[in-house]
């Protein structure tokens, strides 16, 4: 399936080598004023070739709306973000074109359909996010409107980690480096540690965590699709992802009710819990408390070393393969998780105008 949504549906299509990548977005309200120079610039948050510590793929992003806006303003009819391809190398894969790179999805695919685009992954390949992060901010424009803001940031790469809380961190410290980590002498780290990687041909994985604030209580659909499952579905979609947690996490286990509980308290006239061991969502539902989740993402899994696999034949090969590769995805995911966090919330708040009369 390539649609993703409720009442706020993104169709993703395009492949990392064919001619574009983008997005159709259906289901946005008319009258939202589009920016696109904000647009512009979460792609840019995304795109590749910016520093030594990404891939060297030089890509502009720049995107084009062929649909749904009129004088700078939703029309309520479908949206289409078409963003082209101009520095895709097919050449580089000609030599795996018949291998199955170890981690990839090209053993899956296919056995799946019977036939692969290689160059680049193709489908598989997380260069399709480019129209996820541009659709993403379209919802973060919704969102703007009711001064919801979703963020996310570089938690840990390798060994190297944040030991502060969310509430401690200043976010706006996120994108005044290149691995977007709001530490700046852990940022530091988390770079010099990813170049060592890039130099031996190898790759790391990390951890991105992502705070939803101001989102109001009584967001989600009990009982399959609570904001929770609607979110892990969305962070799962992102490539490489492996796990999710939400508020404490498995770290839950290691207290008793009495010691974990989020109590009722008032604040202000207002009902609020004094801790939020439950990262903002109960029984699926949002509770008005900050969303808070965690996202593990693997090594990524082109790496420039020899590594054995196996070919379309059957045949048993040493593959080492060759392009322009991420040695470390964090830093451009952390983007994508916040556009498919901003997808979820702005759907849920959508649908929650009909939940009453």
């Amino acid at each position: 399936m390539n649609t993703f949504g409720i009442l706020l549906k993104i169709t993703s299509f395009g492949e990392s080598h064919g001619k574009s990548v983008g997005v159709v977005i259906d289901g946005v309200p008319s009258g939202l004023t589009i920016d696109e120079i904000f647009i512009q610039k979460e792609l840019d948050r995304r795109k590749p070739g910016k520093n030594k510590i990404s891939s060297q793929r030089k890509e502009s992003d720049k995107f084009e709306i062929i649909s749904g806006v009129f004088e700078n303003q939703t029309t309520g009819s479908p949206i289409t973000i078409i963003i082209p391809n101009i520095d895709s190398k097919s050449k580089d894969y000609e030599n795996i074109k018949e291998v199955f790179r170890p981690s990839h999805a090209d053993y899956t695919y296919h056995q799946k359909y019977g036939i692969r685009d290689y160059r680049g992954g193709g489908r598989s390949s997380a260069r399709i996010t480019a129209g996820w992060v541009a659709a993403g901010a379209i919802a973060k424009l919704i969102l703007k409107t009711k001064n919801i803001s979703v963020n996310a940031y570089t938690k840990q790469i390798y060994n190297i980690s944040i030991n502060t809380d969310y509430e401690k961190l200043d976010l706006s410290e996120t994108e005044k480096n290149n691995v977007k980590c709001p530490e700046s002498l852990t940022a530091i780290e988390m770079e010099n540690c990813i170049e060592k990687a890039r130099k031996d041909g190898d790759s790391l994985g990390g951890i991105i965590s992502c705070v939803i604030k101001n989102c109001p209580a009584g967001l989600g659909e009990p009982v399959f699709d609570k904001l929770n499952a609607q979110l892990a579905k969305a962070v799962f979609s992102i490539n490489a992802v492996k796990s999710i947690e939400f508020g404490s996490g498995r770290n839950i286990i290691n207290y008793k009710g009495s010691e974990i509980n989020d109590e009722f308290i008032l604040k202000n006239d207002k009902v609020k819990t004094s801790s939020n061991h439950s990262g903002g969502i109960q029984g699926g539902i949002s509770n008005g408390e900050t969303i808070y989740f965690e996202t593990a993402f693997k090594p990524t899994p082109t790496i420039l070393k020899p590594q054995n696999s196996v070919n379309i034949k059957g045949e048993k090969v040493i593959i080492k393969p060759e392009g322009r590769h991420d040695p470390c995805v964090i830093p451009r995911a952390v983007p994508i998780v916040e556009a498919m966090a901003a997808l979820v919330i702005a759907d849920f708040f959508m649908l929650s105008k009909s939940d009453k009369m």
